[in-house]
């Protein structure tokens, strides 16, 4: 007999953040550190759009910092804060679980 559970309100808010399309990779993509909107845009194959939807919502969450340098021409990069980089060993889990028990027909 299996007992009845219930979703601890921020696990779910949790998952509903990281499963966003792209968000996980986004993360997985800055925790080689801080980079240019260009070359996450080209490392992850993502649109400029959506990457930049996906940037505002990581922003928004505190998961990524946004810094702006006063150079010319204005140079503007994207890290994680320590929230952000608190995921590195869920997503290192994850890369883990995923090597062992996903195989090339399950592939997306």
């Amino acid at each position: 007999m299996m007992k009845d559970k219930t979703i601890c309100p921020r696990f779910e808010s949790a998952l509903d953040i990281l499963n966003k399309r792209w968000t996980g990779l986004i993360i997985f993509q800055l925790l080689e550190g801080a980079q240019r909107f260009s070359s996450i845009e080209s490392s992850i194959g993502i649109s400029g759009r959506v990457l930049s939807e996906r940037l505002k919502d990581l922003e928004k969450y505190g998961i990524v910092e946004r810094k702006v340098y006063n150079e010319t021409p204005v140079r503007i990069e994207y890290g994680l804060t320590e929230k952000g980089r608190a995921l590195e060993p869920v997503l290192n889990s994850i890369q883990h679980w995923a090597e062992g028990w996903i195989d090339n027909e399950t592939l997306i």
